[in-house]
């Protein structure tokens, strides 16, 4: 990870999308000063999460350019998520 600082212009760049960054934008302008560090916060966070996830698609396209299966060491999961979807709509959170 780089250890450049994030700042409002590295948040609009990370994440890739002019909507998404004129949202970012647009909610920082709006904040009230109290609330500003948490605004920021929630869209570093965000921000942080979209470089990571483009990285991981890229190491995933790597290993399958290498003739490696990035999948094999994965959990899946699928069972326990449609549990609890199942779980929450029977108390009418979903």
């Amino acid at each position: 990870m780089s250890e450049t600082p994030w700042t409002i212009e590295r948040i609009c760049g990370a994440l890739g999308n002019p909507v998404l960054a004129q949202r970012f934008v647009g909610e920082i302008n709006r904040a009230p000063a109290h609330e500003l560090l948490a605004v920021f916060a929630r869209w570093e966070r965000v921000a942080k999460d979209t470089v990571a996830a483009i990285q991981r698609g890229r190491d995933i396209a790597a290993a399958q350019g290498r003739g490696e299966d990035p999948t094999e060491s994965w959990i899946d999961v699928t069972d326990r998520v449609r549990a609890d979807a199942a779980r929450l709509r029977t108390r009418g959170a979903a």
